[in-house]
């Protein structure tokens, strides 16, 4: 049914309790989940899909998890098909054979039935706090090929008719480093999809079951419209963009994205065709995840205001070619990829729509590169602590900065940077330094986002799983004349021995030591002599810009804590240094 048969304000009503009910479950979430990974840094997404597995409505949480969501539920439906009843619910993962992303991000499904009908479905996409593999939190920058990377997980049935499947319960626990967080993450999963599930039933109900079918049908046309408006204001063509990382987590090399986006009318294909062939290392994008990633860059780029369901991207076509590094072939390992190639596919997609509409272009966020650190802690159980505090600094847009810090690109700051005295509480660490660089963000009339500057001591022996980009190159690329985001640094210095530079990717068992990180900056949109030199001083202030920058980048005179607005004027109008 078409949603101009229906009536506008009731499907707006529709679409804000659907969307109500996802942040309802993700306050459930937050308050009973164990793990600091869920209940501090939010690192989970809920969403509901209609009775096909197409998604309706999703909560703000993490992109990257929602974007591809529907390909979960459609697995689960291709596998159980109708054996699905109620008060059943769901688990997977696999990229390969489940519709995952990445293999740490378990899908619970639980399927909503009114009146005997299936309906719809209630998800969570949760990214555990380890699945056995190789190293300790899910990431394992040594695997080359899935088998190293933890516990592979197909559409399996974990609740049946009501009773948590036990067999299935002992099987995960076995399979995890962190059993203790895992079983209480698992069991708030289920709680909040019930929560979900039981608000949709509610609300079809009060609706009427055939009603509230065809108004989720009607979301999902709206939506559609919506975007193919947007995409009919592009002028038509095939602009091109790319971006690149020059590793594959084992050496040197190479590694370009490369997206060729078409418009044609209120259509649009992009297509990864020239991209780099599938890699060694674990930045291999799943087909869900490389489908993520460009909604995301979509959803980004266009008016916010457009619905983000699954609606929006109908008339989006993907060419994504199998053997690439953004649709590899079984058993590449991909365990990073939501991080990267997400990051580098996004970038890519912006770059080549910013030749259709430069006035839209957002420069590049830095790439993110904290380690993960596990250990025992002095309880006996093994501790998992991610190192978000040393994030990046975000891009700048047109009308406004980047972002100071951000838990990375695939969250679009849905990514939580935790409280540092909790953490002191919950893991053998002592923060020395948490605060903004100087001098990291992307000069322009809009600055990029400075990004961490951390250090942290800590006092056991850890497991270092080092991942990173942004060390050897800028990543945070300006736009329209705005200067690059610097570059990353890392150091490791055990207790009275020499500082370690850390491998790029790799594990490392390192006793009791220090860990500094300069996260990278965001690039910088438009000139730089045109932005407001009061905001130049209030950078100058807060630390961010020092003065020899305001001088030589910006063209800002400063004397005694103010503008010296004749000086700046002269100094601007002599050009740059």
């Amino acid at each position: 049914m078409s949603d101009g048969t229906l009536d506008a304000v009731t499907l707006a009503l529709v679409q804000n309790r659907l969307d109500h009910i996802t942040k309802q479950m993700g306050w459930v979430m937050t308050r009973t989940a164990r793990s600091p990974i869920f209940n501090h840094a939010h690192d989970f997404s809920c969403y509901l899909t209609d009775r096909t597995g197409t998604i309706v409505a999703q909560a703000d949480g993490i992109p990257i998890h929602t974007g591809g969501g529907g390909f979960a539920a459609r697995a689960l439906i291709a596998a159980f098909g109708d054996t699905i009843v109620e008060e059943d619910a769901y688990l997977l993962s696999d990229p390969y054979v489940a519709g995952g992303n990445h293999l740490p991000d378990w899908v619970i499904l639980r399927p909503v039935f009114c009146d005997g009908t299936l309906t719809a479905f209630s998800c969570i996409r949760a990214h555990q706090s380890d699945i056995g593999g190789g190293a300790a939190g899910t990431y394992n920058p040594e695997a080359e090929e899935i088998f190293h990377e933890g516990i592979r997980l197909p559409p399996l049935k974990l609740v049946d008719r009501g009773e948590i499947r036990e067999d299935v319960w002992k099987l995960l626990m076995i399979n995890c480093r962190t059993p203790h967080y895992l079983d209480g993450d698992l069991r708030a999963m289920l709680g909040a999809t019930r929560i979900g599930a039981e608000q949709v039933a509610e609300h079809l109900t009060e609706l009427g079951v055939a009603q509230g079918l065809a108004y989720m049908d009607g979301i999902l046309d709206h939506a559609d419209k919506r975007l193919r408006v947007a995409i009919a204001d592009l002028p038509d063509g095939t602009y091109k963009g790319e971006d690149r990382f020059d590793n594959d987590c084992f050496e040197p090399m190479d590694i370009p994205i490369k997206a060729a986006v078409t418009v044609k009318g209120d259509a649009m294909t992009i297509d990864f065709t020239g991209s780099h062939e599938q890699i060694r290392g674990f930045k291999n994008s799943s087909f869900a995840n490389t489908y993520s990633s460009v909604y995301m860059a979509l959803s980004a780029f266009f008016d916010p205001a457009i619905p983000r369901n699954e609606g929006t991207y109908r008339n989006v076509e993907i060419v994504a070619p199998e053997g690439t590094i953004v649709n590899p072939r079984p058993p590449a390992p991909m365990t990073m990829n939501t991080v990267f190639p997400a990051c580098e596919i996004i970038h890519a997609v912006w770059r080549a729509l910013s030749k259709a509409d430069p006035d839209r272009s957002c420069a590049g966020w830095g790439k993110n590169a904290f380690p993960i650190t596990s250990g025992l802690g002095e309880d006996g159980n093994t501790f998992v602590m991610y190192h978000w505090f040393g994030s990046s600094g975000g891009g700048a847009v047109d009308g406004r900065d980047g972002f100071p810090q951000q838990g990375g690109l695939n969250s679009l700051c849905g990514l939580r940077i935790p409280n540092a005295e909790s953490f002191e509480q919950l893991f053998p660490i002592r923060f020395v330094r948490q605060e903004l660089r100087r001098d990291a963000a992307g000069a322009g009339k809009f600055r990029g986002g400075a990004g961490g500057d951390y250090a942290v001591d800590i006092f056991a022996p850890v497991q270092y799983a080092f991942r990173g980009e942004g060390y050897s190159m800028p990543t945070g690329f300006g736009m329209d004349g705005g200067g690059d985001g610097a570059m990353g640094s890392m150091k490791v210095t055990p207790d009275g021995g020499e500082p370690l530079t850390p491998p790029t990717y790799g594990v490392r068992h390192i006793a009791p030591s220090r860990l500094e990180m300069l996260a990278p900056g965001g690039g910088g949109w438009g000139d730089p002599f045109e932005r407001d030199p009061e905001l130049v001083l209030a950078d100058v202030k807060d630390g961010i810009v020092s003065e020899t920058n305001a001088l030589e980048i910006y063209g800002v005179v400063l004397k005694e804590g103010a503008v010296e607005t004749s000086a700046t004027e002269k100094q601007r109008a002599g050009g740059r240094r």
